[in-house]
């Protein structure tokens, strides 16, 4: 069966709960099975707190340098929250008996995605869906048809 298993972890909490639960089962039914959660930080997330405006910095410099603390400092708190959702849902699989280790990138996620899983030699990939159909999916693109 599956040695390395490799999930995929979005903002979506309905998404995640269920392929989270899905990987526990599959691990818990392949001997010697491990798990790898990884989130990418990308432009997509809800979440994500953008780039600030930029300002003029020749005329404006005080206010050119206060944006970017402020918009480091909501960086910041957004890589610590999925670091902590991470490190939960890791500490999940571990009560479950399932050996697991997460990681945080930053980047396009399907390709982040498929760069890890060749690294890490995973085994399978379990990933979520949009539910992107048509013209959707064709425009706006599609992570799980990428992987």
């Amino acid at each position: 069966m599956f040695k390395r298993i490799l999930v995929a972890i979005d903002s979506s909490e309905t998404r995640t709960e269920s392929i989270f639960q899905q990987a526990i089962a599959l691990a818990k039914n392949s001997a010697d099975a491990r798990l790898m959660l990884l989130h990418v930080l990308c432009s997509d997330d809800p979440s994500n707190p953008g780039l600030p405006m930029r300002t003029y910095s020749v005329y404006y410099p005080p206010v050119e340098a206060i944006s970017w603390q402020n918009y480091q400092k909501h960086w910041d708190d957004y890589e610590r929250r999925w670091l902590e959702r991470l490190q939960n849902l890791s500490n999940a699989a571990i009560a479950a008996g399932i050996p697991a280790e997460f990681t945080e990138v930053s980047g396009e996620p399907g390709k982040q995605i498929c760069s890890l899983a060749r690294n890490w030699n995973a085994d399978l990939i379990i990933v979520g869906s949009r539910g992107r159909r048509g013209i959707k999916e064709w425009l706006l693109g599609s992570v799980s048809n990428y992987v």
